[in-house]
């Protein structure tokens, strides 16, 4: 067996998710592989802070950047996934303009890039009527029985999520002093996504001068419940630490 230290995939769940998202990921990644669910940034409380664009986005960046700063991290992925995927984007931003070793790959699913015309209403002027009308008829909230119910209570989250996606979006709007970012970026859409079909790879594909891929998958919004998804990043994975464990010059 390899002596090799595994390629760690960072998981950030997509709005109103969680780290249970990702419970079947590990049967289904294949070897050679670490799932490391990262949990919502700050945790329940940033649920019902009131908080401007800047303090949002410093918020995040001190909850979850320490997880990154490692001198020697070896080679490792962030996988987002809606709300996630902008977390995991604006992540890789700072790490690129500290001068950090950043993720060999970053993989992004069922968001659509900053800049890109929004489907869902601004949250932060939004009424509450307007936002479950908007969520229901995109599907953007997980199939449930009692959808009504679950909608109604989960609000406020998915308010919260949502405004914090959008100020990740206005920070992407800066300039960053560092350039472009190189990293490689695996784009993962679903035809039955109408917030984010695959003509999103486009738009993300404007935010790096790495090389990029776009993957499709059969399922709606939420995919990464499913079998198809890790396994796909497991690949993904696999290919990426052998080809930066290759580019890592010796002696």
């Amino acid at each position: 067996m390899s002596d090799e230290r595994p390629v760690r995939l960072h998981c950030f769940a997509h709005s109103g998710g969680g780290v249970s998202v990702f419970d079947h990921w590990a049967e289904n990644i294949g070897p050679g592989v670490e799932v490391v669910p990262v949990p919502a940034p700050g945790g329940p409380r940033h649920r019902s802070d009131t908080r401007t664009t800047a303090t949002a986005y410093e918020a995040l960046l001190a909850d979850v950047l320490p997880r990154f700063t490692d001198p020697d991290p070896g080679p490792y992925v962030l996988y987002g996934h809606g709300l996630g995927a902008m977390v995991a984007f604006s992540v890789t931003r700072v790490l690129h303009e500290a001068g950090l070793p950043g993720p060999a790959l970053l993989a992004l699913a069922a968001c659509p890039p900053p800049r890109m015309a929004p489907v869902l209403p601004d949250a932060r002027t939004a009424t509450d009527a307007e936002l479950l009308d908007a969520l229901s008829a995109n599907g953007a909230v997980p199939p449930t029985s009692d959808e009504g119910i679950w909608l109604h209570a989960m609000l406020p989250v998915l308010r919260a999520d949502l405004e914090l996606a959008q100020s990740l979006e206005d920070a992407a709007a800066t300039p960053s002093p560092a350039g472009p970012l190189t990293t490689p970026m695996l784009i993962v859409a679903s035809q039955g996504n109408p917030l984010a079909p695959p003509t999103i790879a486009d738009g993300w594909r404007q935010w790096t001068d790495g090389p990029s891929w776009l993957r499709t998958v059969p399922q709606h919004h939420f995919f990464a419940r499913g079998r198809e998804l890790p396994r796909l990043l497991g690949r993904a994975c696999r290919v990426t630490g052998r080809l930066a464990r290759e580019s890592v010059p010796v002696g």
